[in-house]
């Protein structure tokens, strides 16, 4: 009799706990659902295309990713190599783009094409069915798949015909366009001229004008689409910036000091940790996933809470009900 009380005990414990669990799983998948509408998948394909890891708050393995054997002339190592756009270009276009020369090279080809790419044939580069060394299935969930395959089926530019190859500066561009748009929603936080706010990027520290300067297509990406180290940052995207509204910012941006020529701000680090983001409400969809990846951890941890209270009060019906016998 005693037996069978305890291993009926322990089975409502167990169905309890796995109702609990269950319940936090579909809380989390609605979660997903209501943050990333179509157009927000976007946004975050783009940012894990730019650093996964850093997005899904996660560290990928030790060592270089298996295909960065395949080259010889980028001398990277360790967690860069496991990011897209080591590979593949801040312009998306590989050997054949910025990343054809210089210590950037690899080899490697780009991901962007002027014809539509499936999203089968994009969901098995992704997942190791086209080459079991480019699997990421491991470390990305289906809906961060799903992310990154229409941020390439829907979100790629070719900036390269705006943009000098020696020079870098961009090709009939609108500057005062782009100083409208930068002093309207850029302004307030990185300064009139770009250096309230610096950053890592390549080894050094920087502002605005120096990335500008330095590495256009960088830019225009985070400037587009943001970045996971600035969860708060309004994006080009969100405001409907067009692609050319994109360049002229970049333009205006080119105008600005490179740092060198004065104190910088508070640093945004680009290599390593994530920096830390003030708090308070979700200003976009961004600040929302936290807030909800948040909600989901304290959901997570009522669930083991509400555990252990129904082990003391199994237990403590055991106890009594070997009191009676006795």
């Amino acid at each position: 009799m005693k037996r069978r009380l305890l291993s009926g005990s322990f089975a409502i414990l167990i169905l309890v706990l796995g109702l609990g669990i269950g319940f936090n799983r579909i809380q989390s998948a609605a979660a997903f659902s209501a943050l990333f509408q179509p157009e927000d998948l976007l946004v975050r394909g783009a940012q894990l295309y730019d650093d996964w890891a850093a997005v899904t708050k996660s560290q990928p393995p030790a060592g270089n990713h298996p295909i960065w054997a395949r080259q010889s002339t980028n001398t990277r190592s360790g967690p860069d190599t496991w990011q897209c756009v080591s590979c593949h270009g801040w312009d998306y276009q590989g050997k054949d783009g910025a990343y054809r020369s210089g210590s950037n090279y690899t080899g490697f080809p780009g991901v962007y094409r002027p014809e539509a790419q499936s999203e089968t044939s994009l969901r098995a580069a992704l997942t190791g069915d086209l080459d079991p060394e480019h699997d990421f299935s491991a470390f990305l969930e289906n809906d961060d798949i799903s992310a990154l395959v229409k941020f390439l089926q829907e979100g790629l530019i070719d900036d390269n015909e705006f943009i000098d190859p020696v020079s870098l500066k961009v090709l009939d561009g609108d500057l005062q366009n782009g100083k409208q748009r930068y002093d309207s929603s850029c302004a307030s936080c990185h300064g009139a001229d770009g250096q309230s706010i610096s950053f890592r990027f390549e080894g050094q520290t920087v502002v605005l004008g120096t990335l500008a300067e330095q590495d256009p297509w960088r830019f225009l990406h985070r400037t587009r689409f943001g970045t996971a180290r600035a969860p708060d940052m309004t994006i080009g995207y969100q405001l409907g910036w067009t692609a050319q509204d994109g360049r002229d910012v970049l333009l205006y941006a080119q105008t600005f000091p490179t740092g060198r020529e004065a104190p910088l701000g508070p640093s945004l680090p680009d290599e390593g940790g994530l920096a830390d983001q003030p708090g308070g409400p979700a200003g976009n969809f961004l600040t929302g996933i936290l807030t909800a990846l948040a909600a989901m951890a304290t959901s997570l941890g009522f669930a083991i809470i509400l555990g252990g209270v129904l082990i003391g009060v199994l237990l403590l019906v055991v106890w009594l009900m070997r009191g009676r016998k006795q």
